[in-house]
């Protein structure tokens, strides 16, 4: 990657590439003091928003649950360095029992005392595809998952059990270990009931299908992101199924059947585990 110019107020050097990816480039460097940070590079693409209202959730968090926002820059963001070692990396160490521990441990989930962002992306428009999707397949007369998924979103969204910013993208490897511990990294901002940051982690790790499809490991994550958030393990359950149902909507409009048929079997699973409650 070639080396941008980073502002000089950042007061930042020794950039070391760690990744780039189709949204942004992540440089590693080192602050006057010796303390490392993060520099994330925006690339324009159709939703650079995304990655803008995350930038103005960080600002809102203030470090608390997730990194924090050291500087901004147009499309750059200067960050807190998060650590080398990401959750999904504790469950060979430590089993997948405590890394959902961990997760849901994460101050993230905790209140703030600071009035919400005000362009937060709005959880219902979100779901949009979903929705999209759901109609398509009624007006083909297919009673899919994806049209259940839609009515448990449509109920989820008109009486949401709270309202809250949320980090939109909640999963095992956007939770990382350093100097201050467990903290999340890259969210989209969004705002709406906190269940949906819990659904996106019942389909992570992205290579454990064997995890994400035990309904012995459902089970035991309903329980506790519902003790966390102060939910029954069902209402978890329904923010499950109506996130998995999303995604694969999304895979849906990338003609990516693969992914969409994956998040489709896990959020199947997922409803057989809710029906048996």
């Amino acid at each position: 990657m070639d080396v941008p110019a980073f502002p000089k107020r950042w007061k930042v050097g020794a950039p070391e590439p760690v990744a780039e990816t189709f949204s942004s480039r992540i440089w590693k460097v080192a602050r006057e003091d010796g303390s490392l940070a993060i520099v994330k590079d925006l690339k324009p693409f159709d939703d650079v928003e995304d990655e803008l209202r995350g930038e103005h959730f960080l600002a809102w968090r203030r470090g608390e649950g997730a990194v924090r926002l050291l500087g901004r820059d147009g499309h750059r963001m200067l960050l807190e360095y998060a650590g080398e070692t990401s959750l999904s990396q504790m469950i060979a160490d430590q089993g997948d029992n405590a890394a959902t521990a961990i997760a849901a441990e994460v101050k993230l989930f905790s209140r703030s005392k600071h009035p919400a962002p005000p362009d937060l992306q709005p959880l219902r428009t979100r779901f949009s595809s979903l929705f999209k999707k759901a109609k398509a397949d009624r007006a083909a007369d297919e009673r899919s998952l994806y049209v259940e998924a839609a009515e448990i979103a449509e109920r989820l969204l008109s009486n949401p059990h709270d309202m809250r910013p949320l980090h939109g993208d909640l999963h095992h490897d956007n939770i990382m270990h350093g100097p201050r511990g467990w903290l999340a990294i890259d969210p989209k901002g969004v705002l709406g009931d906190p269940g949906f940051d819990a659904a996106n982690m019942f389909y992570n790790p992205l290579d454990r299908d064997d995890l994400c499809l035990d309904p012995r490991r459902i089970t035991h994550m309903a329980q506790v992101f519902a003790a966390t958030l102060g939910q029954t393990a069902p209402a978890i359950l329904d923010h499950a199924i109506a996130y998995g149902c999303l995604s694969a909507a999304w895979h849906h409009e990338d003609r990516n059947a693969v992914d969409e048929n994956r998040e489709l079997a896990i959020a199947a699973a997922i409803r057989r585990v809710r029906l048996s409650l």
